[in-house]
């Protein structure tokens, strides 16, 4: 069996970290899907998705991490192309990946006891963001 479902939620920008977990178990209490696999997908390209233990200090750290790594403000070339200010946006993404896959296990994820599924916004200004979520199993 599949299912597909979306997730969606506004964010701030600028290396907005989203703790997906309360989306996530209202998909897997909702599905049909006891055993099997969710596949999590972000829709755009200056979004990613990762697994970290989200807590305050760690959040901090992500920020300040990928400001050193890929400063904002920098000149890139592709704001060259679109005249926007999101060159930072577009390689701090592509550092991480649009998507993630997670075994079902008795409708819960199969995750560490510190573990949490977040969304990273890269962007530069606020947005409204879409996740694709397909469940598949029995």
């Amino acid at each position: 069996m599949i299912e597909n479902k979306k997730i969606s939620f506004p964010t701030k920008g600028r290396i907005d970290v989203v703790n997906l977990s309360s989306y996530i178990d209202k998909i897997l209490s909702d599905s049909a899907i006891n055993n099997g696999q969710m596949h999590l997908f972000v829709i755009g390209s200056t979004g990613a998705l990762t697994t970290i233990e989200y807590e305050p200090g760690l959040l901090k750290d992500i920020n300040e991490f990928f400001e050193r790594l890929i400063p904002y403000g920098v000149d890139y070339h592709h704001h060259n192309t679109w005249h926007d200010d999101n060159g930072s946006s577009h390689l701090q993404a592509s550092l991480l990946k649009p998507n993630i896959s997670i075994p079902i296990e008795d409708k819960k994820l199969i995750l560490g006891k510190w573990q949490q599924v977040i969304f990273i916004d890269f962007d530069t200004r606020p947005r409204q963001r879409t996740i694709h979520c397909q469940l598949m199993g029995e």
